[in-house]
């Protein structure tokens, strides 16, 4: 694996991989038997993708150590670390940045393997200081934040409560409530489902909990300067439960922006969130342009490695192997297909928010005034909404729950960048 800073040498590559997580290693472990040359890049400091985030309070699984070292033997391999995508920089061709320059990164065949982010619905008390997302709860204390002793409330939906919750209490956290927003009836089907998957009845069993609720949601956090106890309701009765610290995740986004800039067509995924439309070799609308993982649809580490094994043996057109990964992942896919049947969202998860409550936390604009607008371009017109930091990522996905409006088209760029990194490029 060569990992060296672009400064000494910007080489092009027959295969540019955006996004380390399990999708991306697989498709550059799987593109290397090749000899192409592979730059596989990623925002964060190690590969991993955020479900293998690394950091000082991080456990990483045994597979994600294996994949690492398998990639550290491939040398046709480049691992750029805290690299992002800033745009398009023309046909076949991305404006790139690290923490030293920004600079243009030719290549003939290009996977995405962007990945998710949360879903965050707006309730009351949501923007207090000690209220963060489960994916960004499990993120913060990887990253090595001391929640030691600390009393914990995790809300919300989907199997990643479960896991956000053991890492918090292996990193010595009071797991006082973990409330699932789906019923029992639709939470023991799910469990019945899974003897098709034993590896995931095993990992379901290891993350079972006492403090685990079902048909419960939350209701608001209170707190003077943070949170100081969350308000859940459980079948018309409310109970308040003193903490200091909320994580709250309805589920995951594909993202799925640089594939929009790019031109690739979107297909509707689990709760009419977009995904990245690809076909049976993982290829997008857009020719040379491969798409695997959470970004086509939000369905696991198993589906994003074998999606990834696709793309990758596609991109150098072995695709005779590429085929041979098809059943693995139609099983993978099943499994998506059960998670997203048994947590879809109640429709009364839309009324969290109240008149007075921020929806989009970037520019200050609560729920009364965006229910006044029709769409989400007469909203952006008279309230600003989306124009923020977050460029609409938070607000736009939680729109579209509440409203119904379609998120907003992303423009570059796709992040903050300098202005020598700009000026860089003749990207229109």
């Amino acid at each position: 694996m060569n990992a060296k800073n672009p400064s000494t040498a910007i080489e092009y590559c027959d295969v540019l991989i955006i996004g380390a997580g399990p999708a991306g290693l697989a498709a550059a472990l799987a593109a290397a038997p090749s000899g192409a040359r592979i730059t596989l890049l990623d925002d964060n400091p190690a590969p991993g993708g955020q479900i293998w985030r690394d950091g000082p309070g991080a456990h990483l699984p045994p597979q994600a150590l294996r994949l690492r070292e398998a990639l550290a033997r491939c040398a046709n391999v480049r691992l750029l670390c805290g690299t992002r995508v800033v745009s398009p920089a023309g046909a076949g061709a991305l404006l790139l940045e690290d923490a030293t320059q920004g600079w243009v990164q030719p290549y003939d065949k290009l996977i995405l393997c962007t990945g998710a982010r949360e879903l965050l619905l707006p309730f009351p008390g949501w923007t207090l200081p000690g209220v963060t997302g489960a994916g960004g709860l499990q993120a913060l204390v990887k990253a090595g934040l001391p929640v030691a002793g600390e009393r914990i409330v995790i809300a919300g939906s989907g199997p990643l409560l479960l896991v956000a919750a053991a890492t918090a209490r292996q990193a010595g956290a009071r797991v006082l409530r973990i409330a699932e927003q789906a019923g029992l009836a639709s939470v023991a089907g799910f469990a019945a489902q899974l003897l098709r998957w034993p590896g995931k009845a095993t990992q379901a069993l290891g993350l079972a909990s006492a403090r685990y609720r079902t048909g419960t949601r939350i209701v608001s956090a209170q707190g003077a300067g943070r949170v100081e106890s969350v308000r859940l309701q459980h079948a018309g009765r409310e109970t308040e439960i003193a903490c200091e610290r909320v994580a709250c995740g309805f589920g995951l986004v594909p993202n799925t922006e640089l594939g929009q800039l790019l031109g690739c067509a979107l297909t509707p995924d689990h709760g009419g969130a977009r995904a990245l439309a690809v076909d049976g070799l993982q290829a997008t609308s857009v020719a040379g342009v491969y798409a695997a993982g959470e970004c086509t649809g939000v369905g696991g580490s198993e589906r994003a490695l074998a999606q990834g094994r696709i793309a990758g043996h596609a991109a150098v057109e072995n695709t005779g192997a590429a085929h041979h990964h098809s059943p693995e992942r139609a099983h993978w896919q099943a499994f998506a297909d059960q998670l997203q049947r048994h947590f879809t969202l109640a429709p009364s998860l839309k009324t969290l928010a109240r008149p007075d409550t921020l929806v989009c936390r970037c520019e200050d604009v609560p729920q009364a005034a965006l229910a006044a607008c029709g769409s989400w371009t007469e909203a952006k017109l008279h309230t600003r909404c989306g124009m923020g930091a977050c460029q609409g990522r938070v607000c736009g996905a939680a729109a579209h729950v509440l409203f119904g409006w379609t998120p907003p088209a992303p423009r570059p760029p796709l992040s903050p960048a300098r202005i020598a990194t700009l000026a860089s490029t003749p990207t229109d």
